[in-house]
């Protein structure tokens, strides 16, 4: 099924449904107690409920052996079965979460597009496409803080019961700790936003690290691929696969080069965009590994071969 959602033009608005979604829920969860950490009581809560989802009531009274299973049951196994699932996907599908609902990965798009509209490049290392002016720095400068401010207070609102903390918000009357952590957290995500975006998400998170290695070691992984014997189509683009991937990765490279790809699919939109009067389409497709390497090619960490050993050393002998 998400194989299918992946084959056509329309995922891109199945994603950003995707990310606009979660993203209002990340916004939401603490103000519905889906989900925060309560530094008043000293708890998470979860689902409106303390962590613990009523593992004192429900062990109260019990023996060691029925208190064991309570524990098994309601912590436990909801931890490996959240784990092993989150491995599956990420071995399959490499960086899904990071492209399809992370909030921060919404930002890093919605900053490039605005980069690229205001001052003609979508981060601050490239070449600029066209002149910019103070009042478009301004602009790029007040967009990106506004953004920093709502996650600086949606992080808070994580540890501080939310709608107090919103109602002295509003009320201009926030203690000075709650002050002091809006201003530095905002000031630290204007610089993440404006300078430093790309790279978080590439080598500084460690879930989309963890996701892209698990993507790695699967030779049959879900990946971009280019159709290399359509090569020669490519000398009338002008890079557009490269130009709308928003991890800045080169889309026609392979798979190591792309160990950050976050399966946005955007290259591929792009290409079928410039080839649209192709009835071949596009020279970027989905497919399970790379055909054109073997599968030891792009391998991350090397593996012995304890057999081909042992015949080197009798060999030698």
């Amino acid at each position: 099924m998400l194989l299918d959602i992946l084959m056509y033009q329309p995922q891109q608005f199945y994603r950003n449904l995707s990310r606009s979604v979660f993203f209002i829920l990340f916004l939401l969860a603490p103000v519905t107690d889906l989900f925060r950490y309560d530094l008043t009581q000293g708890h998470f809560i979860l689902f409106g409920q303390s962590l613990g989802l009523g593992i004192d009531q429900a062990v109260a009274g019990a023996g060691g052996s029925d208190a064991a299973v309570q524990i098994l049951l309601r912590v436990l196994l909801p931890i490996v079965v959240l784990v092993i699932a989150g491995i599956w996907i990420a071995a399959r599908y490499g960086r899904l979460y990071c492209g399809w609902l992370c909030p921060h990965f919404s930002v890093v798009e919605l900053i490039n597009g605005h980069m690229q509209k205001l001052i003609g490049r979508p981060t601050l290392w490239e070449k600029g496409s066209k002149p910019h002016s103070l009042s478009a720095w301004l602009m790029l400068i007040f967009s990106s803080s506004a953004i920093a401010l709502i996650w600086a207070v949606g992080l808070l609102g994580y540890l501080v019961p939310p709608l107090e903390l919103y109602r002295d918000l509003w009320q201009l009357q926030l203690s000075g700790g709650r002050a002091w952590f809006i201003g530095v957290a905002t000031l630290v995500f204007l610089s993440d936003f404006l300078f430093a975006r790309h790279l978080f998400c590439k080598y500084g998170c460690a879930l989309g690290v963890l996701q892209s290695l698990l993507w790695m070691m699967n030779p049959k992984a879900l990946m971009v691929s280019f159709d290399s014997t359509r090569a020669a189509l490519c000398k009338d683009c002008n890079n557009a696969c490269d130009t709308a991937c928003p991890m800045r990765l080169p889309a026609r490279s392979i798979k190591r080069r792309k160990f950050t790809c976050t399966q946005c699919s955007e290259c591929i939109h792009a290409c079928n965009e410039v080839q649209k009067g192709n009835p071949d389409g596009g020279l970027l497709h989905w497919t399970a590994g790379d055909k054109r390497r073997s599968a030891d090619s792009d391998r991350m960490i090397p593996v012995l071969e304890l057999d081909s050993a042992k015949d080197s050393t009798k060999e030698s002998g």
